[in-house]
């Protein structure tokens, strides 16, 4: 297995040549000499998603539903996974040519052994302009009430949970477990305690089957400091069965919360953020709507994935293999061939599928599943 060591990054001059800089030409590839690549529709890859495990210890039904991955589904051996120093060593290439944050995922990424370890070696990791990588995770937290303080000393930013509601039975419905919502409370509470901030919550909203659990959770999260978000059912994967039917617009979310708590919409944080802005009239907070389906943001997406096994992905909707990166890393190849890979496929990205999803009839539902390529 190869032995990976993070490499510092050199800055380049813009204004040197290959041949002054003794830099490959792959530099004067990058859009603008900013050492930010864009893509075909010159959109930049600032976002790296990491998918470090494609177990978990849910059945989400909008993501592993379990007739699917039932007791006799077949998950990656370790020896396919990416180790956790190929995956150090795959960052500090994308960190080189402009990504500026990490998310891990999964699955769930708590399952993975040593997920401590990896993260003390991300956030190690440096911008172009020299600035910390922000490392951020994405868990449906059954186990961060004992991980939040060892993640937070491991240098992780933030973190995002999944929450779907907070009555016990929909709950039960919705992750298809037996796990207990306290679990994943507990987990929120002790990822404040660490100081994990701002911690946001992903609710995933199915028409018929949680949307009776909106107002519930505003009120929860209201005055706590922790950021909601509502997730539009999504047509991710192959499948979870999804239908139109059973989305509720974005829209719909915040007239009905509007009705009890007045909101106002407020700017983005940062270029590519998918999840629209709201606070409360009174103070009391900040809530989010993600609307891939009815208010789609493709021609803004800065992310690229890099799935379990180290195959790159330049879209969550996407429906067949990326460039094998695990490959050239297990061939020892050079960070210059690993660069070229990634810039090869990151500037022929074309992918624009949230955009187009309703334009053609029967579109094609052989999409890579979310537990594979991250959430």
């Amino acid at each position: 297995m190869y032995d990976a060591k993070i490499i510092p990054i050199k800055l380049i001059d813009a204004r040197a040549t290959p041949r002054e800089s003794g830099e490959s030409a792959l530099i004067h590839r990058l859009s603008n000499f900013t050492g930010v690549l864009h893509d075909a529709l010159q959109r930049p890859m600032l976002d790296l998603r990491i998918s470090v495990t494609d177990r978990c210890n849910l059945r989400c039904t909008y993501c592993m539903p379990r007739e699917i991955f039932d007791k006799n589904h077949v998950f990656l051996p370790r020896p396919e996974l990416l180790s956790l120093e190929e995956i150090a060593r795959a960052a500090q290439i994308f960190t080189s040519l402009g990504v500026r944050k990490i998310r891990l995922t999964g699955g769930e990424p708590l399952l993975r052994r040593g997920i401590e370890k990896l993260v003390e070696k991300l956030s190690a990791l440096r911008t172009l302009n020299g600035e910390p990588v922000e490392i951020a995770m994405t868990t449906n937290g059954v186990l961060l009430a004992a991980k939040a303080q060892a993640l937070k000393d491991a240098g992780l930013s933030r973190i995002t949970v999944s929450l779907d509601g907070l009555d016990q039975a929909i709950f039960a419905r919705m992750s298809d477990s037996n796990a207990e919502v306290k679990s994943v409370l507990a987990g929120i509470a002790a990822a404040q305690r660490a100081g994990l901030s701002p911690i946001k919550v992903n609710m995933v909203v199915k028409r018929g089957v949680n949307d009776g659990e909106i107002m519930p959770m505003a009120e929860y999260f209201r005055n706590t400091g922790v950021i909601l978000r509502f997730v539009e059912y999504m047509d991710v994967g192959s499948s979870n069965g999804w239908v139109m039917d059973e989305v509720v617009p974005a829209r719909e979310v915040i007239d009905l919360i509007s009705t009890r708590y007045p909101l106002h919409p407020i700017d983005a944080n940062c270029t590519g953020e998918v999840a629209s802005r709201w606070v409360y009239a009174d103070g009391a907070g900040e809530i989010g709507q993600i609307a891939s389906v009815t208010q789609v943001f493709c021609h803004e997406c800065t992310r690229i994935r890099l799935s379990t096994d180290g195959k790159l992905y330049t879209c969550l909707f996407a429906e067949q293999s990326g460039t094998d990166l695990r490959a050239l890393l297990r061939q020892d190849s050079s960070d210059e061939t690993i660069s070229d890979a990634i810039i090869n496929s990151w500037q022929n990205r074309t992918d624009r599928y949230s955009e187009i999803r309703h334009e053609v009839p029967a579109f094609p539902r052989n999409k890579i599943e979310m537990s594979y390529i991250g959430g």
